[in-house]
């Protein structure tokens, strides 16, 4: 099978799916496109509509509408039981059982797929060592690190030797050292078998590797190609700046009304041509204690399609959240 035959045993395609809670939009006539063998990240700042797409091509949620929802060569709406058979999955929330031992984890995940008792011990054993948690295999899980954990979980979710695997943002609350290890994992199982990974994540640094990434926000599709791509469409050279304080830092909107929240108090201003870092630190040099021109970036993609830096809305996921409430016990953004 090459990548392009993606809707195959190992592809996914999405037509027209939409999704509401009240009268919020959680996603909006959404078209999606996973080729076979791909590592493919949805990007988006939190309540963007990750989530709740992930749950529907996991067969967890139901779409309000939908034109086509194929996983792994299956209709996931009206086959949902045999998508499931071909998906793993590690949810953003923890879901072992800590009382239970890693062994015992993937033994009951192991029994409830059905995989025989020899393919299944031999899979753990094989699975534990490529997570570097054989050692560990006879230990209760509440005695693991987060990072350990999350770990696990990705061991569990490929012991029935699934075609996806689906992580929902599986590096959240991970430090950076945990995080970098979760993804050389992934790489090395893209590398080893045939599978393909979907990952959702608001941790722009996490997707430069990535085959293809997709960025939506508020519900919707606006980009997806790969990251070159991405930089070359959409990307913009950028100053970042540090106002000297709260008056500098409205002076400087004032003057440069595209100017953007970045991280912690700095904005971020599209450069529009050469002649205007000369421009800019004639007009505001004096408002500025740090600044740094940046060359096209995913950070830069994801502002000018947006309007605003992916790590602006923890405010809004909150209002979204308390919006979307809980659907069949799963609180779902």
């Amino acid at each position: 099978m090459t990548k392009e035959q993606s809707t195959d045993a190992g592809g996914i395609r999405v037509r027209g799916l939409s999704k509401q809670y009240g009268r919020v939009k959680a996603l909006d006539n959404v078209d999606l496109d996973v080729r076979a063998g791909d590592v493919f990240a949805l990007l988006g700042p939190n309540g963007a509509g990750k989530t709740t797409l992930l749950h529907i091509l996991c067969t967890i949620l139901r779409p309000d509408r939908a034109d086509e929802v194929t996983v792994a060569g299956h209709d996931a709406i009206r086959h949902s039981l045999r998508a499931r058979e071909a998906i793993g999955v590690v949810f953003q929330e923890p879901s072992l059982d800590d009382r239970l031992t890693l062994r015992e984890n993937l033994e009951f995940h192991g029994m409830v797929y059905e995989v025989p008792r020899s393919l299944r011990r031999r899979r753990m054993d094989e699975l534990l060592e490529l997570v570097d948690l054989v050692e560990r295999r006879d230990d209760l899980v509440r005695k693991l690190s987060s990072g350990m954990k999350r770990r696990l979980e990705i061991a569990r979710a490929l012991l029935h030797d699934p075609r996806i695997l689906f992580l929902d943002e599986p590096t959240v609350g991970l430090d950076a050292q945990s995080r970098e290890r979760i993804w050389r994992y992934l790489e090395e199982l893209r590398a080893s078998r045939d599978l393909t990974i979907v990952v959702t994540t608001h941790y722009i640094d996490e997707v430069k590797g990535c085959d293809q990434v997709c960025i939506i926000d508020h519900g919707r599709i606006l980009a997806e190609g790969t990251p070159d791509d991405l930089r070359g469409r959409f990307g913009t050279e950028t100053v970042r700046v540090t106002p000297t304080d709260i008056a500098a830092a409205e002076a400087i909107r004032e003057t440069y009304p595209t100017a953007t929240s970045g991280r912690g108090d700095t904005l971020l201003i599209p450069i529009t041509d050469a002649a205007m870092k000369a421009e800019f630190l004639r007009r505001c040099g004096i408002h500025v204690r740090d600044l740094a021109f940046e060359t096209p970036s995913l950070e830069s993609v994801f502002l000018s399609l947006t309007g605003h830096d992916i790590r602006d809305s923890e405010a809004d996921a909150r209002d979204v959240t308390l919006a979307f409430g809980r659907q069949g016990g799963e609180l779902t953004r």
